[in-house]
């Protein structure tokens, strides 16, 4: 019984990594498919100001920390443990 719930943790676990991949990887390629018509339609009917780019910065950093929560670090220290250990230190300092 406890092997088959450390089992369906990890699949859960698993679960989660996969969806919040695949959301990064979906922001990806709307970010891709609408910058590039963002940019066509401000050369087109107002070329004189690249307004884009504050689309393109603004939204591009947006993905920038999308891809560090899902990649890279945590910026906040809040990872997948941090409730677990929290819970941890609190027992330990009533102790």
């Amino acid at each position: 019984m406890e092997i088959n719930f450390k089992e369906q943790q990890r699949y859960y676990k698993a679960q989660k990594r996969v969806k919040a991949i695949k959301g990064f990887y979906t922001h990806l390629t709307v970010y891709c498919v609408i910058i590039p018509v963002i940019i066509f339609m401000n050369l087109k009917f107002e070329p004189h100001f690249h307004w884009f780019w504050f689309s393109a910065l603004g939204w591009g950093t947006g993905l920038f920390f999308h891809w560090l929560s899902v990649f890279g670090f945590n910026l906040l220290g809040i990872g997948e443990n941090w409730e677990e250990r929290k819970i941890r230190e609190f027992m330990n300092k009533n102790n």
